[in-house]
């Protein structure tokens, strides 16, 4: 069955959020002091998360990504993601993860079926990486980038928000590195969840990054798959991995959306930068499968055409991104 939107889209991609909560403060993410605490029956449970991804893959959805927050400081998470695994028709369960707990979780979570990992990394620079994650360990995520090839994972995915002034340095310094290793490194313009002043000091639009790129090396573009995600992709001729540009300020890819996502809390949203959304509770507490598949398929059918940010603003209402799953 294939799921498609109103301006024809084909929708087979879910983003899952199991939890807000992280063990990273990201300044572009969540405030330094963090976010309030929900309650635990605010979140939804793994039961519900298992239904609402069963309701997913039976209208057409065939990709599941799951993120937070940091979905594995969830307890439990890794006989969830057993469970999810075996949902007949999804062919793909993915994760994304700060890796700080990776090194130790990697080989479990490649047992209970997870197919993928992306890896969130600003950073190749210990004091730099502290200071955009207010304090994180840079070697415990490089720790668990092995720790995930030598459970049995292709090299993950690395996202890298590239800010002006902050981290831009390290522009080649993150390309060089898929001359040697089989990482795909995906450079993510910055985009603004919270409102402040003068943001847009912080953006570096995507084809200044591949300007700089290609001032020392040749770029071939790549062709992307079904399942791809918003990013254009390169490679450098005979290197390892692949480098990514994902444009959502400078170039948005709205065109090619293929997702929907739904909360911890049980919000279900067809934009990440769109005020609207569904709450899923009523169909999931006491649970009720058809009405919760006749839902989504309402938010697919009333995704917006594209969202409301551009190098001169942004209309959306304030939100941490690890309120939404990034």
């Amino acid at each position: 069955m294939q799921l498609t939107d109103s301006h024809g889209r084909n929708i087979n991609y879910l983003r899952l959020s199991v939890t807000d909560r992280c063990n990273m403060r990201c300044f572009y993410c969540m405030p330094k002091e963090g976010i309030v605490n929900k309650g635990h029956h605010a979140i939804l449970s793994y039961e519900e998360l298992l239904l609402v991804a069963e309701a997913a893959v039976g209208l057409g959805i065939e990709k599941i990504r799951i993120t937070g927050g940091e979905p594995l400081v969830r307890s439990g998470i890794v006989a969830f993601l057993e469970k999810l695994s075996g949902i007949p028709g999804l062919r793909h369960l993915v994760l994304t993860t700060n890796g700080l707990l990776l090194e130790r979780m990697a080989a479990d979570l490649f047992k209970a079926g997870v197919q993928r990992l992306n890896v969130s990394l600003d950073s190749l620079h210990a004091d730099t990486f502290a200071e955009i994650t207010r304090g994180g360990d840079l070697n415990k995520v490089l720790a668990g980038l092995e720790a995930a090839e030598q459970a049995g994972f292709p090299p993950p995915k690395i996202n890298v928000v590239i800010m002006r002034g902050v981290n831009d340095a390290e522009i080649l310094d993150f390309a060089e590195m898929t001359l040697v290793r089989g990482n795909s490194v995906r450079f993510i313009e910055y985009m603004p969840a919270v409102k402040e002043d003068d943001w847009q000091r912080y953006c570096i639009a995507g084809d200044e990054i591949l300007e700089r790129i290609a001032g020392r090396y040749t770029l071939e573009q790549m062709d992307k798959g079904r399942y791809a995600g918003p990013s254009r992709d390169f490679r450098i001729p005979g290197a390892q991995g692949s480098i990514g540009i994902i444009t959502a300020v400078s170039g948005h890819f709205c065109s090619d959306c293929n997702r929907i996502r739904v909360t911890s809390t049980g919000q279900a949203k067809g934009c990440l930068f769109s005020d609207e959304k569904t709450d899923l509770l009523p169909f999931l507490r006491p649970p009720d499968r058809e009405g919760l598949t006749r839902v989504l398929q309402g938010i697919v059918s009333g995704k917006p055409e594209r969202h409301g940010i551009s190098q001169d603003g942004y209309v959306h209402k304030n939100f941490t991104m690890s309120q939404v799953g990034g």
